[in-house]
């Protein structure tokens, strides 16, 4: 081992080799050889920080500094920092200009002592002058086309190999050694330095967003709120009201399908309370765990997408916003967005694929499988995994009585504390006084623009509380026994949530590696013509969701861009007013349900390992079995939807010939689950 070691130190650094030569020659070679590792590690980090220095150069009174990633294509910022004053205000005054790669800038803008420029790395030699100065500096830049290369490989092994923590992690780490490579030119440091970037900036990075600490502390309050209701009994006297419904796997299913559209105001919210109240009742009706995650699922983006108060409503107007004043709309976001319901064809018919699923009693593909498996009495978490995150699996306390009130009365709590909180955080006096607009557009707007996450931890601590009164004062657990409840209710959701740090983080790396540009890219410059753009608009906009696992972000990319290039597409086709805007509405749904179909899809996608989490369903089991429903859905709405609608048909003839055709794949491939 040391004598491997040494070869490589001597072949880049000979003193380092004679520091070791120094050692005792008696000393056993694993020490000896665990000291030159440590020695070599110091190297090669040495070697790193000199390259990191050596991205800035030093011209006498200037300084430059390159941006840690270039993206090959990609604009990103050179800062030039002066110290001699009078060149500053030459270059301000623009008497000087700044050359980069004999391109010239103007007067670039000054701040923190910095000249910040926007340069477009397409050559590996950049040249910069300025006046007398002048220098040229190598950079390597990365290849757009590997940016896709970290979420691919996440998704491939995850679907493989069954196991999401090794996808996720090979996945940033593939993302972080493109990156040091490129920086550094060093295989050795690209290793080093990428395996200890995945803790130390993309992990950290991921929890210093106080969106995704929200999630975490928001789904800690819920598992600890079930488990505390779990204990008191509560959730039994629930599962034995609804049993009085719920008497079928049929009407299991349906009753969950109903729940999931009752909260429709936040997919987390609907997510967590639906699969955690339901999972008990669907394995005493033997319903598998694969099937409730599905219509979890399938039930919460869908509804919180389409629905006029949600929390959503708030960023989809924004994007329309941001998309629309480019292109000198005069209709509203809020317009736009309720005319462009008329083509959200997969969230619609995502939800009503569901319960033909349930009248039809049939399934297929892998859910077939599942469901088959779970009415022979098998409905057990699919691994050690989801054993795991199962929250029923603490006995209820011996002094606890089925009252259905005890459980009932926090969830209520949550949901509709959610929904009050909402309104208080967005609450605007102006537009709640203003009479030109009516009741459902005042409320969405103001709960648009309302603090969501701060909803949702007000109310998810208020169920906890609520919940802990009714134990403490019925007598039913003590403040000891209300405490471990809440205690080992966290403790379920650890591995939920290392899952989702790990996926923030790979998304972390699509996005600094500009994952959504290379897709958004090679196809956005294709000659289409105006009737395709919402098929093309719809495909992109589930691969970027399906690569990043961000229904979110991926609205974000897509309609600042697409939405003025579909403008611009009509016009210069020749299309009058009417038809335009008609294509227009259809692309703005297209960018939210192809959003939303490929985050159904993604294994990365953070709500579908909440479904699974809140289900205790195996995570990749819940994607393979979501997977062909999701497609099939996705499919049809392409085919019966989007490509008609472009071309005129109405939205009044489509939706219910979409529903005869699911209703016919349904009938024709499906196989009878129940017995």
């Amino acid at each position: 081992m040391f004598e491997k070691i040494e070869k490589v130190i001597s072949f880049k650094n000979k003193k380092l080799c004679e520091t070791i030569r120094f050692l005792p020659k008696k000393m056993c070679p694993f020490c000896k050889g665990f000291i030159s590792l440590i020695l070599l590690f110091l190297f090669l980090n040495y070697y790193g920080f000199a390259a990191n220095e050596n991205s800035a150069q030093n011209l006498g009174n200037i300084d430059v500094e390159f941006p840690t990633i270039i993206i090959k294509g990609i604009e990103a910022e050179i800062k030039i920092k002066i110290e001699n004053t009078d060149l500053i205000q030459r270059i301000k005054s623009n008497s000087t200009k700044i050359f980069i790669n004999n391109i010239e800038f103007q007067n670039p803008p000054f701040e923190n002592g910095f000249f910040s420029i926007k340069h477009k790395f397409i050559d590996e030699q950049i040249s910069i002058k300025i006046e007398n100065f002048s220098f040229s500096q190598t950079v390597h830049p990365i290849e757009l086309w590997l940016s896709v290369l970290p979420p691919l490989i996440a998704i491939i092994i995850a679907l493989l190999f069954k196991e999401v923590f090794t996808a996720l992690f090979i996945g940033i780490f593939v993302g972080t050694s493109i990156i040091y490579y490129h920086a550094e030119q060093s295989i050795f440091l690209a290793i080093f330095k990428g395996i200890f970037a995945i803790i130390d900036t993309y992990i950290l990075e991921s929890l210093n967003d106080s969106g995704h600490l929200s999630i975490i502390v928001f789904s800690l309050l819920i598992a600890g709120m079930v488990n505390i209701i779990t204990k008191n009994g509560g959730m039994k006297g629930v599962v034995d009201i609804l049993s009085k419904y719920a008497n079928s796997p049929r009407s299991g299913q349906f009753v969950t399908w109903l729940l999931g559209i009752a909260i429709f105001f936040d997919d987390y919210a609907n997510t967590l309370v639906v699969g955690n109240t339901m999972r008990q009742v669907s394995d005493k009706l033997k319903i598998s765990r694969e099937k409730l995650s599905y219509i979890v699922d399938s039930t919460a983006a869908p509804i919180a997408a389409i629905a006029f108060v949600t929390t959503w409503i708030g960023a989809e107007l924004g994007y329309i916003e941001d998309g629309i004043s480019k292109i000198g709309i005069s209709e509203g976001a809020y317009n736009v967005f309720f005319n462009s319901l008329a083509y959200s064809f997969y969230p619609i018919l995502a939800l009503i694929f569901i319960p033909i699923l349930i009248f039809k009693k049939k399934d297929f593909g892998p859910m077939l499988h599942a469901e088959k498996k779970a009415r022979q009495a098998e409905v057990i978490a699919s691994s050690p995994e989801s054993d795991s995150q199962t929250f029923g699996d603490f006995e209820i306390s011996v002094k606890a009585k089925a009252r259905w009130y005890n459980a009932v009365i926090p969830v209520l709590i949550v949901i509709f504390g959610t929904f009050i909180g909402l309104i208080y955080s967005g609450w605007n006096a102006e537009i709640w006084n203003n009479e030109a607009i009516g009741f459902s557009t005042k409320l969405s707007e103001i709960i648009g623009g309302s603090d969501s996450y701060s909803a949702l931890l007000w109310s998810s601590l208020l169920g906890v509380l609520v919940a802990a009164f009714l134990s403490t004062t019925q007598k039913i657990l003590n403040i000891k026994e209300v405490t471990e409840s809440l205690l080992n209710g966290f403790k379920t959701m650890m591995t939920a949530i290392v899952i989702l740090v790990l996926a923030w983080s790979l998304a972390l790396v699509t996005e600094h590696l500009h994952t959504a540009d290379f897709i958004s890219s090679s196809l956005i410059y294709i000659n289409l013509s105006p009737y395709f753009v919402p098929t093309f608009t719809f495909i992109m906009a589930a691969l970027i969701s399906f690569s990043t696992g961000s229904s979110w972000g991926t609205m974000a990319i897509l309609y600042p861009l697409i939405l003025p290039t579909s403008w611009l597409i009509s016009v210069e086709y020749g299309l009058d007013y009417d038809t335009s805007i008609l294509i227009f509405y259809n692309v703005v749904s297209c960018v939210l349900a192809g959003s939303v179909l490929g985050d159904h899809c993604s294994p990365i996608s953070d709500t579908t390992i909440l479904s699974s989490l809140a289900s205790s369903c195996n995570h990749i089991d819940h994607v393979k079995t979501q997977l062909p429903y999701a497609l099939t859905v996705g499919g049809v709405s392409l085919i019966f939807g989007t490509i008609p609608s472009a071309f005129g048909f109405s939205s009044l003839i489509i939706f219910p010939l979409s529903i005869i055709v699911l209703y016919l794949i349904v009938h024709f491939f499906g196989r009878q689950t129940e017995i």
